[in-house]
């Protein structure tokens, strides 16, 4: 917890808002529109701007040459902190903010932590969130731990880019390669040599030993690492290792390493970085260049006060279905508790024509909130015309400032208008951000369109008022540069329409990070409803106040919000009767950041039968938290609700176990249109956790290197335990994730189109002369259902399986019956005599198949052993320091001592032959380095 305080807060301003946000353009092989954003609670350092600016420079030719002269950065935006001294240099923003960021230049998750990460937990070939640079690593203190900013950046933005992994895996470092017979390290490619060692350090005594085989795996023990030699001729991979000064290629399909348990071979089907570059739309739409790339052009821009303008539609279309009620009340929730304090706000209504109900004002307290909520549409009547309030938008917006640079209009429209896209183009060039909420099924389908073209945010919220979507969607819509401690978090969300049982009873959980400036709002349809409150304690909490007007109560806790299970009751004096509930909480103290959740689709729009994935990140901070229940609701057009229960297991749609992230293939889409997500998450005392593990996709820390047969020092860093999970108290959770769009669904009865989803997390264990394999069970459309069958086959060689899976050899599954999908399944199988004579080890995959006979790809392929070779004579070699000496000598213990010496019987093909007199081994009558060596090892934690 210490730790968490130490750091301050941290801003999570990108991780509520982030839906694949960037602004990046690639024109005429450029990237443009490269966004880097410096976190507020960055100390002001002008070195920081330069340094940002030399890192994309030498990035950029590093990117040219690794892409064989495909791509370059061309501009580049650096956002810089409003507290941050003014400079001539700096520019207004324009679509730019944190929730656009493609590179976060922030304080490490955890002190000390500067490992550089790119947030990826989508599939092999989609992009990323974003990139995460820490302060110190962009200034260069870091840079003896993990090589040149510029190839790191390199390194990350294939990560963000391209949707490529890296090339080794901590959690697998070594693998029994069936080309050289040996075990080898996992890297890409197999040209990098080096030595593998077990190198440890006690105080000023360091040893160093040649690693030892596990006798379970056939493996080398957890404590042995893959030392590379510096001085390499190999040009690949970026994606292993791009520190290495020879390093300035990709793996491509002749030199990528297939065997190796790389999560690129995991992710990608064992295909090789440069085969999923060559792939996307970047390198499709590309072709090399002749000339040289001109170097980047640097904008710095300035966050200033926020700009909003409400537009919002009194049309005809919002008299029915108690739309312009319900706008109001979404309005009003906003102006009271979503719109930042300092944020300067003006109202325009429209029908066929516009109407400012309010000029810019700045909010500084309750009484120009109060102002503002006097200012909204109290009738529906006549045509519509959007570009009448936009353009009224731009008037009021005008009066006040020289320009609508990064202005904001949040507009709410719930009809058809055939004349929106005569303002397109102004739209786009005002430099505004326009926001959306399509009202409704019948609104124009070109709202989204304006969103996307300014870089906006577009919500929709149909005519079911227990869904409370309109709350939900203005929700959205708070400032993509405001400190999260000027935020109020959603906890709480919920609906219902009352026919027989007139009651409407929920609980809240406030937890410890928030508290501040707790509001519960309640709506209602046709009459007021009693309302009951109670604190955790039972105390009943009054003083609602009641707006009769527009149908709806609300209540301010003073103070900091009493931690725990607060209850509500409402019961309905009509019936039917549709209530909601809405419950908001902002940060209770500034040193603890508080738990956040960021839904998302995969995909904006989708066409039947495309592949559609719902994620919910879970996180404090930038920690991942574990243990949580998550509920995706996923809303119709046309009010129709669909329920997925989300996961963190690593299997399916979910990407990586345990990182925080919980995910779920949806397919069960009816109709065509726009549908709505929102995420609901609940927290568990004691069973909810909060992991400091290190991100996935990051870059390594340079490992020690091998210089001339001898091992360099170590660089210090900063070490902690990768397993610690932090028990948490209870919490709760809402989070909308925006608008999707389905087309092309089919008349009923759908055909069945979906089979069963890849399996992905396969593993094998010998278990003496047979072999167990485990994996997650899939269903029968995707994750949901249960399969009908299995397919286990079984190859000498990876190539067999992964090029002709259908002919290798299969094993007899006949009592294998599948389970319900997100199972955990398990079976047993004895090779045998189907192995040919001199086979030391099998691959295995398999695939599953539905009740209509749809087969799911092949998952990923493992390996277990099946023979076991000898393995080689150990041998010892220890770097032993002058105080070592004087230690022993000091306890009367003699030993021979010898210079460092590194050579490993295993690598012999990649390393120089020792000298027989530099080598030591068990058994000689010389014996090496005994008495030291033990002495040693009885002093380090040796596996």
């Amino acid at each position: 917890m210490g730790w968490l305080r130490g750091f301050l807060y941290l801003l999570v301003l990108c991780l509520l808002q982030r839906s694949n946000s960037s602004l990046v353009q690639l024109t005429n092989n450029g990237y443009e529109d490269l966004l880097i954003a410096i976190d507020p609670l960055v100390p002001e350092d002008e070195k920081l701007i330069e340094k940002i600016k030399d890192m994309v420079t030498t990035a950029s030719t590093y990117l040219f040459e690794a892409t064989e002269k495909r791509f370059f950065f061309k501009t580049v935006s650096i956002l810089i902190p409003k507290t941050w001294r003014e400079n001539p240099q700096h520019q207004r923003p324009k679509y730019e903010s944190y929730a656009h960021a493609d590179v976060l230049v922030a304080p490490p998750a955890v002190p000390g932590r500067d490992d550089p990460y790119t947030r990826q937990f989508t599939e092999c070939g989609e992009r990323g969130e974003f990139i995460h640079f820490t302060p110190d690593f962009v200034l260069g203190k870091k840079e003896n731990s993990y090589g040149p900013s510029g190839r790191v950046f390199v390194h990350e933005w294939a990560h963000l880019r391209w949707g490529v992994f890296d090339e080794y895996n901590e959690d697998e470092p070594y693998y029994l390669s069936t080309k050289t017979k040996t075990i080898e390290a996992t890297r890409c490619s197999t040209k990098i040599t080096g030595l593998n060692r077990v190198y440890k350090c006690l105080d000023n005594s360091c040893i160093t030993r040649a690693c030892r085989i596990d006798s379970k795996t056939k493996l080398y023990k957890k404590d042995c690492q893959f030392f590379p030699h510096k001085v390499q001729q190999e040009k690949a991979s970026i994606m292993f290792m791009q520190n290495i000064d020879s390093i300035v290629e990709f793996c491509n399909e002749k030199n990528h390493n297939y065997e190796a348990p790389s999560l690129q071979n995991k992710k990608c089907n064992s295909r090789s970085t440069w085969e999923v570059i060559s792939n996307s739309e970047d390198f499709k739409n590309t072709a090399p260049m002749v000339a040289s790339p001109p170097p980047p052009a640097f904008s710095l821009l300035k966050i200033k006060e926020r700009i909003v303008c409400l537009v919002l539609d009194k049309s005809e279309n919002m008299a029915s279905s108690n739309r312009l009620s319900r706008m109001n009340q979404a309005v009003k929730h906003f102006l009271l508790q979503t719109i930042e304090n300092g944020s300067w706000v003006g109202i325009v209504a429209f029908d066929s024509t516009a109407h400012i109900k309010s000029k810019l004002i700045q909010i500084t307290s309750h009484k120009e909130r109060n102002k503002l909520l006097e200012c909204l549409p109290t009738d529906a009547s006549g045509g519509i015309s959007i570009c009448s309030g936009i353009r009224s938008a731009f008037q009021v917006i005008r009066e006040k400032f020289p320009q609508t640079d990064g202005s904001e209009i949040t507009l709410v429209a719930a009809g058809t208008d055939n004349t929106i896209r005569n303002c397109m183009d102004e739209v786009k060039q005002s430099g505004a951000i326009i926001h959306s909420v399509a009202l409704g099924p019948s609104a124009d389908e070109a709202l989204a369109e304006l969103s996307q073209v300014t870089g906006g945010s577009h919500q929709f919220a149909s005519d079911q008022a227990q869904s409370n979507g309109l709350v939900d969607a203005f929700r959205d819509f708070t400032s993509g540069n405001a400190y999260i401690s000027q935020q109020a978090l959603q906890l709480e969300s919920k609906g219902l329409t009352l026919t027989s049982d007139l009651w409407m009873n929920g609980t809240v959980i406030i937890d410890s990070t928030v508290g501040k400036e707790t509001f519960f709002f309640v709506t209602w349809a046709n009459q007021p409803p009693s309302i009951s409150l109670y604190d955790p304690t039972g105390t009943f909490m009054g003083g609602f106040t009641v707006d009769n007007d527009t149908k709806m109560a609300h209540l301010t806790i003073p103070g900091i919000a009493k931690v725990g299970i607060w209850t509500y009751s409402l019961q309905a004096k009509v019936s039917p009767e549709t209530l909601t509930m809405t419950v908001t909480s902002q940060v209770a103290n500034s040193s603890m950041p508080p738990i956040t959740v960021n839904a998302k689709m995969n995909k904006d729009t989708h066409s039947f039968p495309s592949t559609m994935i719902v994620y919910a990140e879970i996180q404090q901070g930038y920690l991942p938290i574990l243990g949580a229940n998550v509920t995706a609701f996923i809303e119709s057009k046309n009010g129709k609700t669909e329920i997925l229960e989300l996961l963190d297991n690593g299997a399916g749609a979910d990407s990586f176990k345990n990182d925080g992230v919980y995910s779920r293939y949806f397919s069960a889409y009816k109709e065509n249109g726009r549908y709505s997500l929102k995420v609901f998450a609940h927290g568990k005392a004691n069973v909810v956790t909060r992991s400091s593990s290190h991100p996935q996709n990051r870059v390594r820390s340079m490992p020690v290197w091998v210089l001339d047969g001898e091992i360099e020092e170590m660089p210090s860093r900063y070490e902690i335990n990768e397993e610690t999970q932090t028990a948490l108290e209870s919490f709760s959770r809402t989070s909308s994730g925006g608008v999707f769009v389905v087309s092309n669904i089919p008349k009923f009865p759908l055909p069945d189109v979906h089979p069963p989803n890849q399996i992905t997390d396969l593993d094998a264990k010998p278990d003496e002369d047979q072999i167990t394999v485990t994996w997650t069970a899939p269903g029968d459309n995707f994750d949901v259902g249960k399969a009908q069958r299995y397919i286990i086959r079984i190859s000498g060689s990876i190539h067999g399986l992964r090029d002709n899976f259908d002919n290798a050899l299969q094993v007899n599954t006949t009592d294998l019956l599948p389970n319900e999908a997100n199972s955990k399944e398990s079976f047993a199988f004895k090779p045998g005599d189907t192995l040919e004579e001199n086979t030391t080890h099998i691959f295995i995959a398999i695939q599953s198949i539905d009740k209509s006979n749809l087969t799911s790809e092949v998952s990923n392929i493992v390996q277990a052993q099946a023979h076991y070779p000898a393995p080689a004579p150990l041998t010892y070699i220890s770097t032993v320091t002058q105080s070592t000496k004087d230690s022993l000598a000091t306890s009367g213990t003699h030993s021979h001592l010898t210079p460092p010496h590194f050579w490993d019987p295993l690598a012999q093909a990649h390393c120089p032959t020792p000298h027989v007199s530099d080598v030591h081994e068990h058994g000689n009558t010389e014996p090496p380095l005994n008495q030291v060596q033990e002495e040693l090892e009885n002093h380090l934690p040796l596996e």
